[in-house]
């Protein structure tokens, strides 16, 4: 059985026992989510697609770290007017471990 579930302002397929890495959630290690926007669950036989979300599915998770991802750059620069400017950015995240999918 898998499930699309929307989190963060993106979509991810998932089955259960999957680890995803999804935007930062305000939950700590070792607690539980529940995400409850699921555009769509399906198995082999069939798929069930929302308009736009399925009524009463959903899908359990447990939290297993937060972190921050790999530090890009971002680089200003106006040519010929002595203008740059360095910053370095990380995006945090937290990776979940999938526990249920419920139709």
């Amino acid at each position: 059985m898998y499930a699309i579930i929307e989190t963060g302002g993106k979509q991810y397929n998932v089955k259960e026992g999957d680890v995803i890495v999804v935007e930062k959630l305000n939950v700590a290690a070792g607690e539980e989510v529940v995400f409850e926007n699921v555009l769509a669950v399906g198995n082999e036989e069939s798929i069930t697609v929302g308009a736009p979300l399925v009524a009463g599915a959903s899908v359990k998770a447990e939290v297993v770290a937060e972190g921050k991802g790999k530090k890009i750059i971002v680089y200003k620069y106006k040519a010929k007017k002595s203008y740059h400017k360095k910053r370095g950015h990380r995006q945090p995240f937290t990776k979940v471990t999938i526990k249920a999918i419920n139709a």
